[in-house]
């Protein structure tokens, strides 16, 4: 199993942060490894939306289909995999840590199967790494815009 928390603060409200980072549009400009997101039902965030994300991960492209499971705007979005090369799941959490300051939590957690499965410690690892890199964008993006 893998289970990836990465968190960071932004110079930002919790609803400025949460409607840039929830926002899959924006994600191939703050996600390193995150190439495009296209919506395959309407364009309104909502429990039950779709979105298709290509990417490249260790050096594979990974094209996979994100349902939005749960979505509170300025405090969490919860996407689960509805197609891909295996489960995942991906947690979005905002806390205010101070009145212009956000503490932003992203958390991956899946479960990879077949030749995946034995991967996993380094996975986690990778996936930690880039998720750290991801945060550090999206915190740049924000606090320079």
């Amino acid at each position: 199993m893998v289970h990836v928390i990465t968190e960071i603060e932004i110079r930002c409200t919790a609803e400025k942060v949460s409607a840039f980072a929830s926002d899959p549009d924006n994600a191939p400009e703050w996600y390193v490894n995150i190439h495009s997101a296209e919506w395959m039902t309407a364009k309104s965030l909502t429990i039950g939306s779709l979105i298709a994300f290509k990417a490249k991960f260790l050096g594979r492209e990974l094209l996979y289909v994100y349902e939005i499971a749960e979505f509170i705007p300025g405090e969490r979005m919860v996407m689960r995999t509805a197609d891909g090369p295996f489960p995942m799941e991906t947690i979005y959490t905002w806390q205010a840590a101070d009145q212009h300051t956000t503490r932003m939590i992203l958390q991956n957690i899946g479960n990879p199967t077949g030749f995946s499965k034995w991967l996993a410690p380094f996975m986690s690892i990778m996936m930690k790494r880039a998720n750290t890199k991801d945060l550090k964008k999206l915190k740049n993006i924000l606090e320079n815009r």
